[in-house]
């Protein structure tokens, strides 16, 4: 989805919103100059294509915030449809609070709120010295990123950034008590806004952009005078009278610091070794070319990650185990005896290998557990994945039966299968020859994990 708009919109008055169907698609963002506070209004979003609504993982917490806390489902289910659909109209983005007007399919207009609890001052003091104690935290949020360490520094002073369950109150004009469509509706709109722009959260928490930024810079350079010496007796021991300006002028300026090394387009060819195959004559030549031709795919990958932006920040992954090297290995297509060789040496059989490779294929080692962990949800993830299962399906779609295992869950009558990941991803399985097999990449609707493609015959 492209950045969304703004649009220039006159403050709501007692009738709410104005229609959706009026947007010009301008910039409005209120500074909160002469007392007035923060805002900002977004043109209605075109309807959304597929089903997911939010991709970063501060969309997504903000979307379980809203399904932990609705008591109906069916409500969840009609909102996310009226979301997708373009229902919702401009959403006007204040402290504490959303507007927007939601139309029913009768095209009746609703004004619906929802309501975020803004941080008192104690609470934005602590996060701010926090966002300024890590220079990668102002680097991300300058790139609109909200990166899960600033999240997980912020919980570890007493400020929670994304809101939890009971956190979103609803407010309609349908007059109903608990989320209804139209706040639903709303909230899952809000979800692709934040997916776009994190500062639409914390201007819900009580400071617009302009101000949060000043007030880091402000932040930042006081830090940094701290550091500096507060009187002759702390400074730093008189250095020489300089040189003529002549002398300094015509002396050779320090080297330049060396620029990053260039992306590489394709990994190096390996060298072109001689000798034979067979392990027991010495050197396996074959093994080791296939070995430095999958170093210097890794090499190349490592490089362009390192030269991305945000590498600085994001975490050091695990290194891989054994088997889970092996299974890496063989997706690669090694020559065929290479292939014999890591199957004989995993100590699993042949079939065990190929279906690991597979899941390899759809999700490196996260998709290499769910295949081989079976295990059972405790009961709060139980019932964010029952919530997950009984929102799937939209009201004029027939939902399949489903059998429960562990943390598996198969279409009765079918070879049909998802698992349920500890992250919270659904992922899809097919029967094949007596045994279940990985069938696609992992998703957040578990509907979509079932509708994945089988493999090609």
């Amino acid at each position: 989805m492209s950045r969304a708009e703004y649009v220039d919109d006159e403050p709501y008055g007692d009738d709410g919103p104005g229609d959706p169907g009026s947007d010009d698609g301008r910039h409005a963002d209120r500074a909160a100059g002469d007392g007035a506070r923060p805002e900002r209004t977004f043109a209605a979003l075109p309807p959304a294509r597929g089903r997911g609504f939010a991709h970063t993982w501060w969309g997504q917490e903000w979307l379980k915030a809203l399904e932990d806390t609705a008591l109906d489902g069916e409500q969840l289910r009609r909102g996310r449809k009226q979301a997708r659909e373009g229902a919702v109209g401009a959403v006007c983005v204040r402290p504490g609070r959303i507007t927007a007007v939601v139309r029913d399919r009768d095209r009746t207009p609703y004004r619906s709120d929802v309501l975020l609890r803004e941080f008192t001052g104690a609470e934005w003091e602590r996060l701010l010295e926090v966002v300024v104690d890590r220079s990668g935290h102002i680097a991300a949020l300058l790139d609109r990123d909200m990166p899960p360490q600033l999240a997980e520094d912020a919980a570890a002073v007493g400020v929670e950034l994304l809101p939890g369950i009971g956190d979103l109150e609803p407010e309609c004009g349908c007059e109903a008590w608990d989320h209804c469509t139209h706040t639903a509706a709303l909230c899952y709109q809000l979800a692709r806004l934040l997916d776009e722009d994190p500062y639409v959260l914390l201007l819900m928490r009580g400071r617009g952009e302009r101000e949060l930024l000043d007030e880091l810079q402000v932040r930042s350079a006081a830090r940094a005078a701290r550091h500096l010496p507060r009187t002759v007796e702390d400074a730093a021991p008189p250095v020489p009278e300089g040189v003529p300006a002549r002398e300094a002028f015509a002396a050779p300026g320090p080297p330049p610091l060396p620029a990053p090394p260039p992306a590489v387009a394709a990994p190096g060819r390996p060298p072109a070794l001689a000798g034979g195959t067979d392990p027991a004559e010495g050197l396996d030549v074959a093994a080791l070319e296939f070995l430095a031709a999958d170093a210097a795919v890794r090499a190349q990958r490592l490089l362009a990650e390192a030269l991305a932006p945000g590498h600085a920040t994001t975490p050091v992954p695990a290194a891989l185990t054994v088997w889970e090297d092996t299974v890496r290995l063989t997706t690669a297509g090694p020559p065929a005896p290479i292939a014999t060789r890591l199957a004989t040496g995993c100590g699993r059989d042949r079939t065990d290998l190929a279906r690991a490779v597979r899941a390899w294929e759809h999700g490196g080692a996260a998709a290499l557990t769910i295949l081989e962990d079976e295990w059972t949800p405790d009961a709060e993830a139980l019932a964010r994945a029952r919530a997950q299962l009984a929102a799937a399906w939209e009201e004029d779609e027939q939902a399949p039966r489903l059998r429960a295992t562990g943390n598996r869950w198969t279409v009765v009558g079918t070879d049909l299968q998802v698992r349920y990941g500890r992250d919270g991803r659904w992922w899809p399985y097919r029967r094949e020859r007596g045994r279940w097999w990985p069938a696609g990449p992992a998703g957040h609707d578990p509907a979509g994990a079932l509708a994945m493609p089988g493999p090609e015959s």
